[in-house]
């Protein structure tokens, strides 16, 4: 996981490699409990068992939610209308489940990743495809206030992503052009584009529209070869992939000019849906 001025959102790729879609992976073990191994593997690694309709034709959306953070209505069926958009489940059913406060200064992704052992309740069941999205009233241990780097969301396993709900309503709080649930809903369709295995996260490009790490200056950042790296984002001016979407000062900047100009949320660019749709989406 990594954090630049200009930049990334949070993912954390390196949990558990590996993907399966084996009707298996969903039994039961022999001891009678839930086989949670499939919804335990990397970001991006369930790409095409959330867009297509061959394994799993339903989605069941776990929202967990600290009490008093659950998400606004607008941003959650702006949510749906995304995902019915960009996939072919025929069912898509969303559960609300309040928690109490951890009651933390802020939150590691490890931390937010014991959280959701300690309370996931759905797990991948037959053609259903369970995922977790964790609600935090607690900002991201990395935040950097001062210097405005606060991050608004993170995925950090297949089916699993938190949004830092305090975060985004302070934010919000911030533009009289603004609402919660703009950034809610910015915040969440980009994280979950990263689900969509989007940029180059499980799902491969048809057309190279990868960006780049870049320095405070704005300078790409080369690996030991002198390659600049990639950042798992996208290059198209406008694009809801684009990394300042992770951050407070880059999403609130777009977010704002765009409502100035009389625009909603922002979409994914053709780049980013033709690859949806190389990878089983619409």
């Amino acid at each position: 996981m990594f954090r630049k001025w200009i930049l990334l959102l949070l993912i954390s790729s390196g949990w558990i490699w590996g993907c399966s879609t084996d009707d298996d992976n969903n039994a039961l073990p022999d001891d009678g409990t839930v086989n949670k191994s499939a919804n335990l593997l990397g970001a991006g690694d369930s790409a095409n068992d959330i867009l297509s309709n061959t394994d799993f034709t339903s989605l069941l959306i776990e929202i967990a939610y600290v009490e008093g953070f659950r998400p606004t209505q607008e941003a959650m069926d702006a949510f749906e209308n995304y995902l019915r958009a960009r996939t072919f489940k025929e069912v898509i059913e969303i559960q609300y489940n309040s928690l109490p406060s951890p009651n933390q200064e802020s939150l590691t992704i490890q931390e937010v990743a014991n959280l959701e052992d300690e309370n996931r309740v759905n797990y991948n069941d037959g053609s259903t495809l369970a995922i977790y999205i964790y609600f935090a009233d607690s900002p991201d241990e990395s935040d950097d206030e001062a210097s405005g780097l606060v991050t608004l969301g993170s995925v950090y396993r297949n089916t699993s992503m938190v949004v830092y709900a305090q975060t985004v309503r302070d934010l919000a709080a911030r533009s009289i052009l603004i609402s919660v649930a703009d950034v809610e809903s910015a915040t969440l369709n980009h994280e979950f584009g990263h689900l969509f295995g989007l940029v180059d996260l499980g799902t491969a490009m048809v057309n190279d529209h990868e960006d780049v790490q870049r320095d405070e200056e704005g300078n790409p950042e080369l690996d030991s070869n002198g390659n600049p790296i990639e950042n798992n984002h996208c290059v198209v001016e406008g694009c809801l992939m684009r990394a300042e979407l992770q951050f407070g000062g880059g999403i609130m900047g777009m977010l704002e000019s765009r409502a100035a100009r009389g625009l909603s949320v922002p979409s994914l660019d053709a780049e980013c849906i033709l690859d949806l749709q190389g990878n089983g989406g619409r």
